[in-house]
């Protein structure tokens, strides 16, 4: 049973297939040869209250225009003091669709427009009126339908919000876990430089003792030529040593990888892209033959930028991201809208992050500048220029 419900969801049209199938069937067979309406009408309007329901998920906005439709035509086509039809449950059905799976704005929409149709029936119903649970079930089964679909929306962006955290706390982690093999294999350089620059001091004063004492002294130039033998076994054990702890098993471990590039920009929006932000990409210039230096820095600050908007721009946000090469600089621009639901934090009111940080140092390295802060309407900005010319920083 967890294996089909699972394979219908994956697989949504088969469902929404053989939903409208059940009510296209029953709300054809109700028909009361005493209802003063033509076969041809009858049938028609029944195919436009169900068979949209199909694609109600993929084009919600079609399904329900045609949905208002047939309701405006059984106004029409239909007897005024006509009960209300079982194709007509796919009015609630179509209600919550539009409440879960497009936004608030359509859902009134279809609403408004199926009340007013309700209204109207009500206005040219013959006396005394419609039965009382007629009236209850045109007003109250849209209205609970779409109280549901609230409820289902709310928990699918909570859930959808909590699987963004979730993939940016493990990007996090990652990054954590980079940073410190990073630090410990600085350490160990460290170390190996000491451990070869030492012996080879050694060796180099020992061999050139050695030239000088191999004719008059040749026990000492001997016992030099001993030392230097040693030093060098106990430096190739050492560096040996040092060298198993950098050695990777796996040929393609991450860490072994080129460094990215400004050309390699795109790669990263289309992963961010993937986490959940909408991104626009513009790129002018050859990228690619940036100096490797620059190109790196401006893909650090676009990624670095582009982190902040994820963890502090909210629910609804949206960014830009302009990269324009010129003849002697590159421009870096990276826009955010902000939150859509208000009392959102920007990035400048959380503390404890070092990325405003590293990318003015990234910056400052090149000769450049970068500016951060808020936009006038709402939003983030960054803006960086990198010159081409090899000019240092503070130079």
């Amino acid at each position: 049973m967890r294996r089909l419900s699972l394979w219908l969801r994956s697989h949504p049209m088969v469902g929404d297939t053989a939903l409208v199938l059940v009510l296209t069937i029953l709300d054809m067979a109700s028909k009361n040869p005493k209802w003063d309406v033509t076969d041809a009408n009858f049938y028609s309007v029944g195919a436009l209250l169900t068979v949209p329901l199909i694609v109600r998920r993929r084009q919600p906005m079609v399904a329900g225009g045609l949905i208002v439709f047939a309701e405006v035509l059984r106004i029409f086509t239909h007897p005024v003091d006509m009960d209300y039809r079982i194709g007509e449950f796919g009015i609630p059905i179509m209600l919550y669709t539009l409440a879960v799976y497009s936004n608030r704005t359509a859902a009134c929409s279809f609403a408004l427009a199926i009340m007013l149709v309700n209204f109207a029936i009500l206005l040219r119903f013959p006396e005394p009126g419609p039965p009382a649970w007629s009236v209850f079930s045109w007003f109250a089964a849209p209205s609970f339908a779409w109280l549901l679909g609230e409820i289902v929306a709310a928990r699918r962006a909570l859930n959808e919000e909590a699987v963004q955290r979730l993939l940016l706390l493990e990007l996090e982690r990652d990054q954590q876990a980079k940073i410190a093999v990073a630090q410990e294999r600085t350490r160990i350089a460290r170390e190996l430089h000491d451990v070869v620059a030492h012996a080879v001091s050694v060796m180099v004063v020992q061999a050139d003792g050695a030239s000088y004492m191999i004719k008059e002294k040749p026990e000492l130039a001997e016992r030099s030529l001993k030392t230097i033998s040693a030093t060098g076994r106990q430096a190739l054990n050492e560096l040996r040593r040092l060298l198993g702890v950098l050695r990777t098993t796996d040929e393609h471990d991450p860490e072994l990888t080129p460094q990215p590039s400004a050309g390699q920009v795109e790669e990263l929006v289309a992963k961010v892209r993937a986490v959940g932000l909408p991104v626009q990409l513009e790129l002018r210039g050859d990228l690619d033959e940036l100096p490797a230096g620059i190109g790196l820095g401006v893909y650090r600050i676009v990624q670095e930028s582009l982190t902040n908007t994820i963890k502090h721009g909210g629910a609804g946000v949206r960014a830009i991201v302009r990269v324009y090469r010129g003849a002697d600089a590159v421009q870096v621009q990276v826009l955010d809208s902000g939150s859509s639901s208000p009392g959102s934090p920007g990035p400048e009111l959380v503390s404890g992050g070092n990325g405003l940080i590293g990318m003015q140092e990234r910056a400052s390295v090149f000769g450049g500048e970068l500016e951060a802060g808020p936009r006038p309407n709402g939003g983030w900005q960054v803006f960086a220029r990198l010159p081409l010319t090899n000019r240092a920083a503070g130079s």
